[in-house]
């Protein structure tokens, strides 16, 4: 039988990041007590301290910051494709209004 595989909230994995960096706890302290594996508690953590860094993850982001750049990111991103379809349909609609005139 193929073993599940679980899945933690970006809350879970800040406050697990925080137990080590923030609240002096060792990394294998925090493995036991939280029931997951060193590997994943140790990428947690270099992702919140890349974070508090300032780098915008690719992933999920853990910090409220990061969350909201990511939001805008992502809104900016909507903004400017709604741009380039409104170009392109003034485009037509002006070569059709020109092809009429003729």
């Amino acid at each position: 039988m193929k073993k599940q595989r679980r899945t933690f909230t970006t809350e879970f994995k800040y406050d697990a990041a925080a137990l080590v960096l923030d609240q002096g706890y060792s990394v294998a302290q925090a493995c036991r007590s939280l029931d997951v594996g060193e590997s994943a508690l140790r990428r947690w953590m270099k992702q919140l301290q890349s974070e508090r860094g300032g780098v915008t993850p690719i992933t999920h982001a853990m910090t409220p910051e990061q969350q909201k750049i990511q939001a805008l990111e992502k809104q900016v991103k909507q903004l400017e494709q709604e741009k380039e379809i409104l170009k392109k349909a003034t485009a037509l609609l002006m070569s059709d209004d020109w092809n009429r005139t003729r």
